[in-house]
């Protein structure tokens, strides 16, 4: 086994790696294709450590502009979350990945790390588009799904703020929000963002926070909690995914806790399966 960090020209055999377990990759799939194997620090960048057995690729572990951390493979696994943070000489904000990869990875940096404001083992969700089961309220007219307006995009940002307050322990402050605004536009300008709307009001956010052609994971649902209980985040979900498929994608990934038991009423519902268990964690800010 050699460790050595991904350059440009290895897009090739990471994609085949990452197509062999593509319902646990949709990160370093979608971060792949919008970044490359480049690292400037820009958006959707990182740094790739990569053991490979020959010319095939067995394990990755990225560590991106963020400061996430996100893994695939069980094979030196620790070896490579160590030289992909030593090579990218960021600070780390968090891990992602299959749940058990996961808890390797961050067992891996030892204790120095910062306390967790979020260790989650999620449920992973997959569905086949053309098993999706579309709210009846979506179907008869009575909701719309579509890209947000110019106008609705403030709002959109307190919406994400509420979403990180409740969802990913974030704490209130101007910092907060202004990570708000800036992924809330990146949403938009992806043509990543949905809305739900009645009677031309919104009343529930999805968006795709990892797309390649052939598949979207969906992230970021949100709907006020006034307007919970009505299917909205149903509706927002499956109108999102009509487009999708529209452009050629036939599968969609999400995951969510196991204690979110609205959320997995609503994805089963809408034909989602649980396909295994992913990890998410997100370190106390500094």
């Amino acid at each position: 086994m050699a460790v050595r960090v991904l350059v440009p020209g290895d897009e090739e055999a990471l994609g085949r790696f990452l197509a062999q377990h593509a319902d646990t990759s949709m990160f370093l799939r979608s971060n792949l294709l919008a970044g490359g194997l480049v690292d400037c620090g820009e958006t959707r960048q990182g740094t790739y450590a990569g053991v490979w057995d020959g010319e095939a690729l067995c394990t990755v572990a990225a560590h991106f502009w963020n400061g996430m951390v996100i893994v695939l493979g069980s094979v030196e696994l620790e070896t490579a979350v160590a030289r992909a943070v030593k090579w990218s000489g960021r600070d780390v904000s968090g891990f992602a990945g299959p749940w058990d990869q996961v808890v390797r990875a961050r067992a891996a940096l030892g204790p120095a790390q910062a306390p967790a404001r979020k260790d989650s083992c999620e449920d992973l969700f997959a569905l086949a588009l053309t098993d999706l089961r579309i709210p009846e309220p979506l179907s008869r007219g009575e909701c719309e799904v579509g890209p947000p307006r110019a106008e609705e995009i403030s709002g959109l940002v307190q919406w994400r703020v509420e979403y990180g307050v409740e969802t990913l322990g974030d704490m209130r402050g101007p910092e907060q929000e202004e990570r708000c605004r800036r992924n809330i536009l990146d949403y938009q300008a992806r043509g990543a963002a949905w809305i739900a709307r009645v009677a031309a009001r919104p009343v529930s956010f999805s968006g795709f926070n990892a797309m390649v052609p052939d598949a979207v994971q969906i992230g970021g649902v949100y709907t006020p909690p006034e307007l919970r209980g009505k299917g909205y985040g149903r509706c927002a979900v499956a109108g999102s995914l009509v487009a999708a498929q529209a452009q050629g994608v036939s599968r969609s990934i999400l995951f969510t806790g196991k204690d979110n038991v609205a959320a997995r009423r609503a994805y089963l519902a809408l034909g989602y399966r649980i396909v295994g268990e992913y990890g998410l964690v997100l370190l106390a800010e500094h």
